[in-house]
């Protein structure tokens, strides 16, 4: 894993003031900053690899793809691998099971083929319900108590394709080590977690990152900051929120080198240069997507690439593009 609201038209004379859209969130926000573990739900059962047996492939011959989400066998609804595996057994004396799934927002059916093989019955899929993964909490509106993150889409690896998710969680998660950025090869912050500990809850997951209700308490001593508008946003120094120790908060300074306002991620062009941080990380690590951006006082983005080429510059995201994103219908 939303509020939109219009004005309506009025009509004085021959005046028409048209509806203007208008968003619901707060002028000031939480900048945070602080380390994330993500687990996803995936919407479906993911397919996420095929294999051979035998020199056959049950899941190409069943024109089946990678990215495909899985929701039914033998017209039987499955939520996860386990409800999946529990179909098949139950038909397991057919040789073949019926597969409804989803691919492009329509769905399908097919049959698959399982073949018998060192005493078990294999389906030539590999598959998946679950993505779990590191992050960083952009936001959160005190106003609504909705959060942004990451500032970009979760993938999936296997495909590269966006999770279409069905729930999921954001929780405690502490950084134990950082794995350097060097320039070709983007490092990432290793981190230790405890999924009893739950921030909030995960409703969308899109182009412009995660959002969902934050469900943790907020301190009174957190920090608001003015949401920055487009305009306001200028070259040259600014800052980062991010945690590379522990879940230790610290500001790091950056370069703002180039504002793009074509681009709905890549918005802020920047180079790290903080000497603290360039020393730990090298650069821009794996874990640092969502680190929210502040200049003049001003929450004016967040962090969402690394240039692989150059691991000490990277782009972000305008703040505004977040919380509008946000506020959209699932």
């Amino acid at each position: 894993m939303f509020f939109k609201r219009k004005l309506g038209l009025l009509v004085i004379g021959l005046l028409l003031i048209f509806p203007i859209s208008t968003f619901a969130y707060s002028s000031h926000i939480i900048a945070s900053g602080k380390n994330i573990g993500i687990e996803i739900k995936s919407d479906g059962i993911m397919v996420v690899g095929l294999y051979n047996i035998d020199g056959f492939s049950p899941g190409n011959d069943a024109n089946i793809h990678l990215g495909d989400r899985i929701i039914k066998i033998n017209d039987n609804k499955v939520n996860d691998i386990n409800e999946m595996i529990d179909e098949i057994n139950n038909r397991i004396d057919e040789n073949s099971i019926k597969i409804s799934f989803i691919r492009n927002n329509k769905e399908y059916d097919t049959t698959l083929k399982l073949v018998f093989d060192d005493g078990i019955y294999k389906t030539g899929l590999y598959v998946k319900d679950t993505i779990n993964g590191v992050g960083t909490l952009t936001f959160i509106d005190p106003g609504t108590k909705m959060y942004g993150a990451l500032g970009h889409e979760i993938i999936d690896k296997n495909t590269s394709l966006k999770v279409e998710i069905k729930d999921g969680k954001i929780y405690k998660s502490d950084v134990v080590s950082i794995t350097k950025s060097s320039d070709g090869s983007p490092g990432q912050k290793n981190a230790k977690y405890d999924s009893n500990v739950v921030y909030g809850s995960i409703e969308k997951n899109t182009s412009s990152g995660i959002f969902g209700l934050y469900e943790d308490e907020i301190n009174s001593s957190d920090n608001l900051y003015k949401v920055a508008s487009v305009d306001e946003i200028e070259l040259g120094s600014a800052k980062i929120l991010s945690v590379i120790e522990n879940n230790e908060i610290k500001e790091y300074e950056i370069e703002i080198t180039k504002i793009n306002d074509s681009s709905s991620v890549k918005n802020i062009s920047f180079n790290i240069v903080d000497e603290t941080l360039l020393d730990k990380t090298g650069g821009i690590v794996q874990g640092m997507s969502g680190s929210p951006i502040i200049q003049n006082n001003m929450i004016i983005g967040a962090v969402t690439h690394v240039v692989v080429d150059d691991v000490t510059k990277g782009y972000g995201i305008y703040i505004t593009n977040m919380l509008e994103e946000m506020e959209k219908e699932k």
